[in-house]
């Protein structure tokens, strides 16, 4: 007899979505090499807008989202992975238009597949999750571009969402200086505890005076966030300075002169945590278990269980969420 699990479910029922905790079956799930009992999940902003139907990220339903997993293989096809072994999946295709980890089994591609690193458990593999790991990859980006503490204050915007509030803590633990950029200023403390060496509001980065070029301030930035803010941070980098750019919460789109770039050097690098070459996967996942691990991880998260969730994506949504959100898909 197929095993029976819960899960998270997004249907589409006439213009509208609806999401339900359902009773699926493992047979339902889609073909790939290994089978994996979820522990642990967490909740992104993709998360969120998978569960209310954005096609850009998820076409086909009904659909359980979670971009997210941390587990044990149930079973395995592949002489890699062998049962009882702990592993995670963040990326890939993994709750977009494949179901995901807002439920207790998933079946993925092998090639999807990271053991878990050592020094690092399944609860804090998930509190890092997809937000944890673009952010130490735009850390690791940031040195991959000699761009190092002694050059300058890193500023990182968004930074109480769940990919800005690691970045913080992440540029500490490596060394650096990060400022913190928030709407929500009545989380400075929250900041600063991360290791942020100031905080400023939103305001404070977004220039609207139209000029192509700001005094140079930043060493670097770290942006969540997109539209003019991204904008400003290019513009105030200074000499040589990098610019990573994973975001979009402001806007997809943002205006910038050619200035920036051939004046003062200013690098922007993209940042893809989706279709990583394994082996860069692999590296960062390293560094976050081992010389970049956080003392503070219990600090950034919130455990709720799989019944929580629904209302939690209409918190995400709202932008009224601080930190990492963690699932506990354990009985």
């Amino acid at each position: 007899m197929s095993k029976k699990f819960k899960a998270l479910v997004v249907s589409k029922e006439g213009d509208s979505f609806v999401r339900e905790i359902k009773e699926r079956s493992v047979d339902d799930l889609p073909e790939g090499d290994v089978l994996i009992k979820v522990k642990y999940s967490s909740l992104n902003y993709k998360d969120a807008l998978s569960a209310i139907g954005n096609k850009g990220v998820t076409r086909k339903f009904p659909h359980t989202p979670g971009i997210d997993a941390a587990g044990v293989v149930a079973e395995s096809s592949d002489s890699s992975f062998q049962e009882g072994e702990e592993v995670l999946v963040t990326g890939y295709d993994l709750g977009m238009n494949t179901d995901g980890g807002f439920g207790e089994y998933i079946r993925v591609p092998s090639e999807w597949v990271v053991r878990l690193p050592k020094n690092l458990s399944l609860r804090e593999s998930m509190i890092i999750g997809t937000a944890g790991f673009t952010a130490g990859l735009s850390v690791y980006s940031l040195a991959e571009n000699n761009t190092m503490p002694e050059d300058g204050e890193i500023l990182v915007t968004g930074a109480t969402g769940g990919v800005g509030s690691i970045a913080v803590a992440l540029l500490s633990k490596a060394g650096y200086h990060p400022v913190a950029v928030t709407g929500k200023m009545d989380r400075e403390n929250f900041l600063k505890k991360l290791g942020a060496v100031r905080v400023i509001s939103r305001d404070e980065a977004d220039d609207k005076s139209g000029k192509p070029m700001l005094k140079g301030v930043w060493g670097g930035a770290v942006d969540t966030v997109g539209g003019n803010i991204l904008a400003t941070a290019i513009k105030s980098t200074k000499y040589m300075g990098t610019v990573t750019a994973c975001g979009l919460t402001q806007s997809t789109e943002f205006t910038s002169s050619v200035f920036p770039f051939i004046l003062r050097g200013v690098r922007l690098i993209g940042i893809d945590s989706v279709e990583l070459p394994m082996d860069i996967r692999l590296n960062v996942w390293n560094k976050l278990a081992n010389e970049w691990k956080l003392d503070n991880l219990d600090y950034l998260a919130n455990e709720i269980k799989l019944d929580d969730v629904d209302g939690y994506i209409d918190s995400i949504l709202a932008g009224k969420l601080s930190g990492r959100t963690l699932i506990n898909l354990q009985s």
